[in-house]
């Protein structure tokens, strides 16, 4: 039975066949090194259904439609059902097949193949690509999961030499051809095996599935080639050459026990020949005087080296001769102006870099690794080809020189001018031309606006320098109030800035604040102290003392209220602690000795009553004798 659902996906799955315990399922790769494949199967290519394969292969049935439970097809097109339609795996295929199962409603056998032309007490890599064809949506979302176990039995298939399971491979949303992997090893006068693969599952809605590429390839120690500095691979200069290299094959033992070699060389890397009599583990090589490849087979045994299906080959050693390249093509010598970034610019082909020096020859390295280059003062400078690969250097390096014309000298400024006044600038070069940001072409301009002017000055060999000017306002003072508290006078500005106060116009402070000033009316002076402005402003400063101490000594003899007579309209009552009055004034200067009735009366507090402009102060002072 199927599931049908109008919806195509990609099915994706990751087969993490690493991490499968080897006590279940032995699932793995070979770790070391390969050789060529013995034995492949990729299905074929072609727009028809089929072959069928041969007697013997799958106990399942052929067909060239649609595969139901228990069939099988060779096909390019797995878009049967509600399946995903994929691609094979084999690269480069035009029309390539898969092997297409549906899995049957019993667990069994589906697949066998007998590999041939094996040699004994060799180890192997089995491998296979494997594909879910269901979709996650497909069967309602609970699709039966594909699982398949491989197993390699000897030729009598009677021992059983490795095997391992897939685990489940569940139904998924995009597809992804996964490969899954066997170790084993033959059997002494083993030569072939048999391969079967076995479907763990059921048969019902779901556990579709597809195989491609099936291979079974020799698995040896992962072996490397090196030389006496441990390179694995040389890039060598041509000036070096005619040269010789002693080269070692490194075997980690991870599958070998012991080891037989035989070296080769390739002039491609892809057609590779036996060097005659070079079987040991060093190979010391004639001179070299083009590129070469190296390489060696290994096999544990002496009579399986000469069987292409027993040995393991090893990486390749690359052995590259560089050429010499040619000293860099200039792009011109420079002549620019002080203030200029151009750089110098040369011309190498693919794969050659280049360094900058300050000499012909040894000097010291000013930028590697580029092809342009920007100097900072005149002069020749020297530009060598290296080659990315094997650092082979020109010959000679090729001379460039640069000449740096002076450009005008300017220096920025920062100005200020006072408010409703106005200020020259000047660009303080002679002799060049001017370009200000207002559209002036002059020397100098006259402006009354803050912001930014900047002038291009250019000389006659047209370097140019740009001078930028910051112009600021200074605002002249603004006074807010003038307030008398107590004895003091404080001035309040509406601005900021640097300013002075001052009460008579000729002595100034920088304090806003007046202490201990005798009442009496007053101009109050604020300047800018560049010179930009000065304010005024009169206040009647009262103030009324807290004692007086007429005791003969001229100093604070009399209880004054200096200024009061300036007000428009002004009363005066002063009383005894019993409330008897002792001295009354109105719209007058107000001076009390201290006495009554020509008599001194005596230390004590007395009281006073003050209206001034219909403003009353009451309160009390001290009499001292």
């Amino acid at each position: 039975m199927k599931s049908f659902t109008n919806t195509n996906y990609l099915i994706a799955f990751i087969f993490i066949v690493f991490s499968a315990l080897k006590l279940q399922a032995q699932l793995e790769f070979c770790g070391g090194n390969s050789g060529d494949p013995i034995f492949e199967e990729t299905f074929g290519t072609g727009t028809v259904n089929g072959p069928q394969l041969p007697a013997g292969t799958t106990t399942y049935n052929f067909t060239t439609g649609a595969p139901d439970d228990g069939d099988y097809t060779i096909s390019n097109s797995t878009a049967y059902f509600d399946w995903h339609d994929i691609p094979d795996h084999t690269p480069n295929d035009i029309d390539g097949k898969s092997l297409i199962v549906n899995a049957d409603f019993n667990v069994g056998e589906f697949y066998r193949i007998t590999i041939f032309g094996l040699c004994e007490n060799t180890s192997y890599e089995f491998s296979s690509w494997l594909i879910n064809l269901l979709p996650s949506t497909g069967c309602g979302g609970n699709g039966i999961p594909i699982n398949v176990r491989f197993e390699i039995w000897d030729n009598s298939d009677t021992s059983l030499l490795a095997s391992g399971d897939t685990g489940d491979i569940e139904a998924s949303a995009t597809a992804i051809w996964e490969k899954y992997g066997l170790v084993f090893q033959t059997l002494p006068s083993q030569t072939s095996i048999i391969l079967k693969m076995i479907n763990n599952g059921v048969g019902g809605c779901g556990n579709d599935l597809a195989i491609d590429d099936i291979v079974f390839k020799t698995c040896g120690d992962f072996i490397t080639i090196t030389d006496n500095l441990n390179n694995s691979s040389v890039s060598i200069c041509g000036d070096k050459i005619p040269f010789s290299i002693i080269l070692d094959a490194n075997p980690d033992f991870s599958i070998y026990t012991t080891h037989v070699y035989q070296w080769q060389q390739s002039l491609d890397g892809i057609n590779w020949t036996d060097i005659l009599g070079e079987t040991n583990q060093t190979y010391i090589t004639p001179l070299i005087i083009s590129n070469i490849f190296y390489r060696v087979k290994v096999a544990e045994d002496a009579i399986n080296l000469a069987n292409p299906l027993c040995i393991a080959l090893s990486e390749v050693f690359e052995i590259s001769i560089i050429s010499i390249p040619d000293a860099p093509i200039s792009n011109g010598n420079l002549i620019v102006c002080e203030n200029s970034n151009e750089a110098f610019a040369v011309t190498v082909p693919n794969g050659v870099t280049v360094n900058w020096y300050d000499e012909a020859v040894g000097g010291n390295l000013l930028l590697s690794g580029s092809t342009s280059f920007i100097p900072d003062v005149s002069g020749t400078y020297y530009a060598e080809a290296e080659t990315i690969n094997g650092s082979c250097v020109s010959i000679v390096r090729t001379p460039m020189q640069i000449d740096f014309i002076e450009i005008p000298q300017v220096v920025d400024e920062e100005l200020s001018f006072c408010e409703n006044e106005e200020i020259t600038l000047s660009a303080e070069v002679d002799n060049v031309n001017y370009l200000w940001n207002t559209g002036a072409i002059t020397s100098e301009i006259t402006v009354n606006a803050i912001g930014i002017y900047v002038v291009e000055v250019t000389n006659s060999e047209g370097c140019s320098s740009i001078k930028t000017i910051t112009l600021t306002q200074i605002d002249t003072p603004i006074i807010e109030s003038v307030n008398s508290e107590g004895s003091s006078i404080i001035v309040t500005t509406l601005n900021f800035g640097d300013f002075e106060y001052s009460l008579d116009g000729i002595l100034y402070q920088s304090s806003n604040v007046f202490l201990a000033v005798e009442g009496g009316l007053y101009t109050i002076y604020v300047q800018e102290l560049n010179g930009c402005g000065i304010v005024t402003q009169d206040i009647l400063h009262f103030v009324i003392p807290r004692f007086f101490t007429p005791n003969g000594d001229n100093k604070n003899e009399t209880f004054n209220l200096k200024g009061i007579e300036y007000f428009s309209s002004s009363e005066v009552f002063i009383f005894d602690r019993y409330g008897k009055l002792l001295k009354a004034s109105k719209n007058t200067a107000f001076v009390w000795d201290g006495t009554f009735n020509n008599q001194p009366l005596p230390t004590s507090d007395y009281w006073y009553i003050i209206k001034i402009d219909g403003k009353e102060f009451k309160g009390h002072f001290t009499l001292k004798r």
